[in-house]
């Protein structure tokens, strides 16, 4: 059940599509081009046509409060790609979908809805011979997790096939093919409905000719990506935590679970990553009481930016409630008590030194082998930027003893100057994240000083 009024976020929208094909057909249809006579009212009633391959568009209707969809198209799957994309221009805000009355191909559906409810909870009517839908719902979602996790395993079975291949074939061979292999690989994990194997091997499938040492990282990824494959085939043997966290990696959806954190949360950055399909929103916070960091994430569709924003260095009373798995960082951001209000005047979070910031993720790794990056603020670190010809900048320590280095493409060089300009060739406390190719910085601020510079 959800609230009546409150308009989900695009990621509540995404986590209830049926399949990753789903996902992506009803992200494109998550922009205005294809809609018309759209609308939405206080009861949680959403409605739209959309313009589909026929002459008729199709009549989508939503009610949130159930969720119940339904829409004229000829699709067997709850909710259909029509449904999705209307849910995520509604989430979009009321310049996309407005507040009206429903016409009366929607208001029909509506009243019949209200009707069989109403039945229900006075016991007589037709409605109290309907049987209760939860048992269905529950039944028809365990026989689609068990359908999807056969698929899953097929393509991890194959994928196991093909990195043998790989290996048997020798490394330096695998420049020759191109990255139309990898593609066609990375599509059958697609098929297989493992999104998160398919963009491990398009990332494989970039390595190779990607400059010196490529063999070594191609060996080093290849390592991980058997690792996944190889914890999915066995993950019925190993703790839950851990097991959830492999689910998560594949790329099974999950919600957050467990009891919500109340914290006042510090905004320490905001960035976001897009590819052909979504626009990915990262935001980490710092819980002031809580000690630790958490990660939420939101999402829109290809080339629309996503509706959650949190203003850097700011804090906010809220709710977080944790994602399941192994060390995961990741939280969902629920009911916040108040506006954001000025920035904390303690500053930055506790800061670490270069050593303890690459301890700090190797500890991590234990959990999930699989994480890229972990958040850390440093304190007392000097940028330096590339000399001697070399293309690299570095994050140093005070005495100079220690560096970290600035991974390629992971921040831009106008804020690699600014966090230059910001430090004056002093020490400055930097958050970021830590990983196995060094430490991208996000955030800064000056000697002093608690009003931070977003570095992104």
């Amino acid at each position: 059940m959800t609230q009546q009024g409150v308009r989900w976020t695009s990621e509540q929208v995404l986590a209830r599509a049926p399949d990753d094909a789903s996902r992506k057909a009803g992200s494109r249809l998550g922009s205005a081009g294809p809609w018309s006579s759209s609308g939405c009212d206080g009861a949680g009633a959403v409605w739209g046509l959309c313009k589909g391959s026929g002459s008729k568009p199709y009549q989508t209707m939503i009610d949130t409060t159930g969720p119940a969809y339904k829409c004229s198209c000829p699709s067997r799957k709850f909710p259909c790609k029509h449904a999705l994309g209307l849910l995520l221009l509604w989430s979009a805000g009321e310049q996309e979908v407005a507040a009206g009355s429903a016409p009366d191909w929607a208001e029909q559906w509506l009243k019949g809805r209200s009707s069989r409810a109403t039945g229900t909870e006075a016991g007589a009517g037709p409605a109290a011979t309907e049987p209760p839908a939860g048992p269905v719902d529950a039944e028809a979602a365990r026989r689609r997790t068990e359908k999807r996790a056969a698929r899953i395993t097929a393509g991890a079975d194959e994928l196991e096939q093909r990195l043998e291949d790989l290996l048997r074939g020798g490394l330096a061979a695998a420049e020759r093919p191109g990255y139309g292999l990898w593609e066609e690989t990375a599509a059958r994990m697609v098929d297989a409905q493992a999104p998160g194997l398919a963009a491990r091997v398009r990332e494989l499938g970039a390595i190779p000719g990607s400059g010196q040492g490529w063999p070594a990282r191609l060996l080093e990824e290849s390592a991980l990506l058997h690792l996944l494959d190889r914890a999915w085939l066995g993950r019925s043997a190993l703790p839950e935590p851990l097991a959830a966290t492999v689910r998560s990696r594949v790329g099974v959806p999950a919600s957050a679970q467990g009891p919500a954190v109340r914290d006042r949360w510090q905004v320490l950055a905001q960035y976001d990553t897009a590819d052909a399909r979504l626009v990915t929103r990262r935001i980490w916070l710092y819980g002031r009481e809580w000690g630790r960091s958490a990660l939420v994430l939101d999402f829109g569709a290809a080339g629309r930016a996503p509706a959650l924003a949190l203003p850097v260095g700011r804090t906010i009373d809220a709710d977080l409630t944790p994602y399941p798995g192994a060390g995961q960082l990741r939280a969902a951001l629920g009911e916040r008590y108040e506006a954001p209000d000025a920035p904390a005047p303690d500053g930055p979070p506790p800061g670490a030194t270069l050593t303890e910031a690459v301890e700090r993720y190797g500890r991590a790794l234990l959990d999930d082998p699989w994480l890229e990056a972990y958040p850390v603020t440093l304190d007392g670190a000097i940028p330096l930027p590339p000399k001697d010809g070399d293309d690299t900048w570095q994050l140093a320590c005070e005495d100079g003893k220690l560096a970290l280095p600035v991974p390629p493409g992971t921040a831009s060089r106008p804020a690699l100057w600014k966090l230059t300009a910001v430090s004056g060739g002093a020490p400055v406390t930097v958050f970021g994240e830590c990983g196995h190719r060094g430490f991208t910085p996000l955030t800064a601020w000056p000697h002093g000083s608690t009003e931070p510079v977003r570095l992104t």
